[in-house]
């Protein structure tokens, strides 16, 4: 097998815990309708179901980190696959157990712990073996592989829903669209031993000369030389443990613009939009119940189209012009739909609205918050740095998820001034703030090897 296409296949397989991290967080929508009525859950306690998985995924990124220190990307990427699978069989929970909520609570924060795992080590993974000229396609491979995730879970819960009655669908529809998580978690599990361990990883354990081996398969001997050479350089070739004079006062000033970057993903609103897709269509855009499966999936479809936009223009624009436009888009986007819904004309500007936001955020803060977040942390802190960013921004996930239907239920969202429209225009204020924010604090990477960003900072 030639370099590239070597490089390509272990990106790929890389991104497929991001295509689970997509899949999981995306089944609990087409399962949790008839699980509720199965368990004959209240509101209060549905929302803790559907949102207990994010608490997991805030757990497995914190420990993520020192993991991946430890024991490596690759090692570190089988555990979160065996993580899903377990949650994936439990989630289900066949007949010979005890069908509790709290049971089901423990398989579901069992697939959080693996989700948070895969979303700091996959990026940082093909990151670190990626060549500088590809890192930002190769990494948007990731968000790409959530995407499709999202895009197939829909397909799939449609699949087995469609094809049982409303009773079937109770009793063993929602385990059945739990249980079809296995089939690409089996996959990752199998193909991750297929792929080398990270060289920058090896580098920084000593292993100078499997690193070598590594890059020399990935980019051949004449540029694997080059990059060892930079490696070595930024590393003491020594197996090492991270010390406290690693975290220099630059080194915390990165580490909070990366977190704070982070958690702006989830302040677009996009999580909003897509975990809660089907009460907005129906509550405030007056779609049928029968429309909404459609909406729902032209929204992925929409997703998945303009995440390949990124892929193919992010190393030849750049990351800071791809947030500029992909900001101004999400802002037309969100503002179309708030006026609407303020104005009370709601109708196909609406949706338009709704498009141009998922569309703008597809190009822009979906995959290249994941692309800087691998590339801008000194590769001596990379593992801890990155968890800590990466909990961040599952934290605001959570954050964002729980008050959305809070603030949308509230009476002054409710009043004759908003009719409904505050959330977004409370959005629209963090978007306007994301172009501060990457104007005055993120650097462009384009085009550096990991060791000469290092050098962007102390600019």
């Amino acid at each position: 097998m030639n370099q590239k296409r070597f490089l390509i296949l272990i990106t790929c397989v890389s991104a497929i815990g991001g295509l689970l991290f997509g899949y999981d967080t995306g089944v609990i929508n087409g399962a949790q309708f008839y699980l509720t009525k199965y368990f004959d859950l209240d509101p209060q306690m549905q929302g803790f179901v559907v949102g207990s998985a994010l608490i997991g995924c805030f757990a497995g990124a914190i420990i993520a980190g020192p993991l991946s220190i430890k024991i490596g990307r690759k090692n570190s990427l089988i555990i979160s696959a065996i993580l899903f699978t377990i949650s994936a069989w439990g989630s289900g929970l066949p007949g010979f157990m005890p069908e509790t909520v709290p049971l089901l609570v423990v398989f579901r924060l069992i697939g959080g712990l693996g989700i948070g795992m895969a979303s700091m080590n996959a990026p940082m993974y093909i990151a670190e073996i990626a060549p500088a000229a590809k890192r930002g396609k190769l990494v948007t491979y990731y968000q790409m592989a959530v995407v499709i995730g999202f895009f197939v879970v829909f397909l799939a819960t449609f699949f087995i829903g469609s094809n049982l009655t409303e009773a079937e669908n109770i009793a063993v529809g929602w385990r059945r669209m739990f249980w079809s998580e296995l089939i690409p978690c089996f996959l990752f599990l199998g193909l991750l031993f297929a792929v080398p361990k990270s060289p920058r990883w090896l580098a920084l354990k000593g292993s100078n000369e499997e690193a070598l081996a590594v890059l020399t398969k990935i980019h051949g001997k004449e540029n694997a030389l080059k990059e060892s050479e930079n490696i070595l350089k930024d590393s003491d070739g020594k197996d090492r443990k991270l010390k406290m004079s690693d975290f220099t006062k630059l080194a915390l000033v990165i580490i909070a613009i990366g977190s704070v970057f982070s958690m702006l993903q989830q302040f677009t609103g996009i999580n909003a939009v897509l975990y809660y897709g089907s009460d907005i269509f129906e509550k405030a855009l007056g779609f049928g119940k029968d429309d909404i499966l459609v909406q729902q999936v032209l929204l992925a479809f929409v997703n998945l189209i303009f995440t390949f936009v990124a892929m193919f223009t992010i190393d030849k624009l750049g990351r800071k012009p791809l947030l500029y436009i992909g900001s101004i888009g999400m802002l037309v986007g969100f503002l179309l739909l708030g006026i609407t819904l303020q104005q009370q004309a709601v109708g196909v500007l609406s949706l338009i609205g709704v498009l141009i936001f998922i569309a703008s955020f597809a190009m822009s803060m979906g995959p290249v918050v994941w692309v800087l977040l691998s590339e801008m942390f000194p590769n001596k802190i990379r593992s801890v740095a990155m968890s800590i960013a990466v909990a961040a921004q599952w934290a605001a996930n959570y954050f964002v998820t729980q008050t959305f239907p809070m603030v949308t239920e509230s009476e002054t969202n409710n009043n004759e001034l908003w009719n409904g429209s505050l959330p977004y225009f409370i959005f629209i204020g963090f978007i306007l703030f994301i172009i501060f924010f990457t104007y005055k604090f993120i650097p462009e990477t384009k085009g550096k090897s990991l060791e000469e960003l290092e050098k962007v900072w102390e600019k």
